[in-house]
C-alpha cells in the first residue's frame, strides 16, 4: 500500500518564493569596541585574581602533599580528618555564639530604632542618621583600646557574652541605617488600617512591619552574622581565654612559629569555616529574592 506523499502548504510556496527574490539577510553581528574589549580584559584578570587562590584553597584542602604552589592534588581525606577534631571543632562552637547573640542584639535594637527613626518624629532626625552613617564607618581599632579599658573597669573580659555584645554595638549603626530605609518602603496605610482595626503600636509593628520588611531584616542579620562569624580583632583583645577561641582566630594555629605552615589543614580548616555561611544564604535566599512586593496592597 503506497504512502501518499505531502505537498508543501501555500504558505510555504510563497516564503520560499519572496526568499529567492530577496535574499537571505545577512546576520548583523555587533562592533567590537576597543573601550569595551579592554574593560573586559581587566575584569577577567581581576576575576582570575579571586578565582585562582579559591582554587587553590579546594585543591590543598584534597591533596596529602600540599603547599604554597598550584599543582594537581594527591587526592586523600587527610586533610579534613585532621582538623575534625573536638579541639579543632570547639572554635567553630565559639563563633557560631558571638555570631548568633551578636546577630539576635543588633537586629532586635537596631529594628526598634529603626522603626522609631521612620515612624515618629524626632527632632533633628537628619542629622542623627547622618551621624549614624558617619559612625558606620568609624574602624573598629579605633575603639578597642577605650573599650578594653572600660571592660577591665567593668570586669567584662575574657567573657563571650561581653564580647559578642561588643560586636553587635560595632555592627549597630550599619543595622539601624539599613533597617530604617526598609522601614520606610512598608506603605504607611497598612499601619493605619491595622490601627483601626484596633491593634497596638506593637502589633502592629509584630503583625505588620516586620513580615512586610522580612526581607530586608534578612539581609541586615545575614551582614551582621557574617561580620561576627569572621570577627578577629575584637575576640581577640577582649577575651583571652583559650577555651573561647574563636574559629578566626584558631587558624592561625596552623602557623608555627618558625615559619613553616600546614597548607593542607589551612585550606580544609578554611573550607569548614566558610560551609556555615555558604548554608545560612542559601537557606535565606529563597525569602531575601522576594524583596519587597506591595503592588496590589493599596488601592489609589
Amino acid at each position: 500500500m503506497s504512502t501518499p506523499v505531502a505537498t508543501d502548504h501555500p504558505s510555504v510556496d510563497r516564503v520560499r518564493a519572496r526568499v529567492a527574490e530577496e535574499g537571505i539577510p545577512k546576520p548583523q553581528y555587533p562592533r567590537v569596541h576597543l573601550g569595551a574589549l579592554s574593560s573586559n580584559v581587566v575584569l577577567f584578570i581581576l576575576g582570575l585574581a579571586f578565582v585562582i587562590p579559591l582554587v587553590w584553597i579546594v585543591l590543598s584542602s584534597i591533596d596529602s602533599n600540599a603547599g604554597a604552589g598550584l599543582e594537581i592534588p594527591h587526592l586523600s581525606a587527610a586533610n579534613y580528618r585532621a582538623v575534625m577534631t573536638v579541639d579543632r571543632m570547639r572554635p567553630f562552637l565559639n563563633s557560631f555564639y558571638l555570631a548568633f547573640v551578636s546577630t539576635v542584639v543588633s537586629t532586635v535594637v537596631g529594628l526598634l530604632a529603626g522603626y522609631g527613626l521612620s515612624r515618629h518624629y524626632i527632632p533633628l532626625k537628619r542629622t542623627i542618621m547622618l551621624f549614624i552613617l558617619f559612625m558606620s564607618g568609624l574602624p573598629v581599632a579605633m575603639l578597642l583600646v577605650p573599650t578594653y579599658q572600660m571592660y577591665v573597669q567593668l570586669q567584662w573580659l575574657d567573657s563571650l557574652f561581653w564580647t559578642s555584645v561588643f560586636l553587635a554595638a560595632t555592627s549597630l549603626p550599619f543595622t539601624v541605617w539599613l533597617l530604617k530605609n526598609f522601614i520606610d518602603q512598608v506603605p504607611r496605610e497598612l499601619e493605619e488600617a491595622a490601627a483601626i482595626e484596633g491593634t497596638g503600636p506593637l502589633g502592629i509593628l509584630v503583625r505588620v512591619v516586620i513580615p512586610l520588611a522580612m526581607p530586608g531584616i534578612l539581609v541586615t542579620a545575614l551582614i551582621t552574622f557574617i561580620n561576627a562569624w569572621g570577627a578577629f580583632a575584637i575576640p581577640l583583645v577582649l577575651d583571652s581565654n583559650p577555651e573561647h577561641m574563636p574559629g578566626a582566630v584558631a587558624i592561625y594555629q596552623f602557623m608555627s612559629a618558625d615559619g613553616q605552615t600546614r597548607f593542607g589543614d589551612l585550606s580544609a580548616y578554611s573550607i569548614l569555616f566558610a560551609t556555615p555561611v555558604i548554608v545560612l544564604y542559601l537557606i535565606a535566599s529563597r525569602r531575601i529574592s522576594g524583596a519587597f512586593t506591595f503592588a496590589g496592597g493599596i488601592k489609589s
